[in-house]
């Protein structure tokens, strides 16, 4: 991601306004229509604002662990109908509490929890991350 790890700082995404319009960007550029946004930890810096201004051009959201939830208010949660799975490992005792105490807001989510995994789940249980959101894509519309 831009700004982040071995990047270079990028003035672009130094906002909520300016991630949204990079995510846009690069859906657009890809030519994405109605994706599902799957966000792991970092990424939650460039999804929850997306979410927020724009969950109708998503056909689901799916936070694992995301950071910056307490950025946003309980109210600007509740105004977002993206249907959400709501996914974390059981031994992420940190950033996943956290995290599920704010997303808990979203109108018609669900949550999955992984058993025996960390904060990366999808890495330590892949088996079980796969089901869940497998499962989870086959009841989208």
């Amino acid at each position: 991601m831009p700004g982040y790890g071995d990047s270079p700082p990028a003035e672009m995404v130094a906002t909520a306004q300016g991630r949204v319009a990079f995510l846009d960007h690069v859906l657009q550029e890809l030519g994405i229509r109605r994706p599902v946004l799957v966000s792991p930890s970092m990424s939650g810096r460039f999804a929850l604002p997306f979410l927020l201004a724009q969950g109708d051009r998503l056909a689901g959201f799916v936070p694992i662990a995301p950071v910056g939830t307490k950025d946003y208010t309980a109210e600007q949660y509740r105004r977002v109908q993206t249907p959400t799975l709501i996914l974390y490992g059981d031994r992420d005792t940190s950033l996943a509490p956290q995290a599920l105490q704010s997303l808990r807001q979203l109108p018609g989510h669900r949550v999955a929890v992984v058993p025996n995994a960390g904060h990366a789940c999808y890495l330590d249980k892949p088996e079980d991350f796969h089901r869940a959101l497998l499962g989870f894509l086959r009841q989208l519309k």
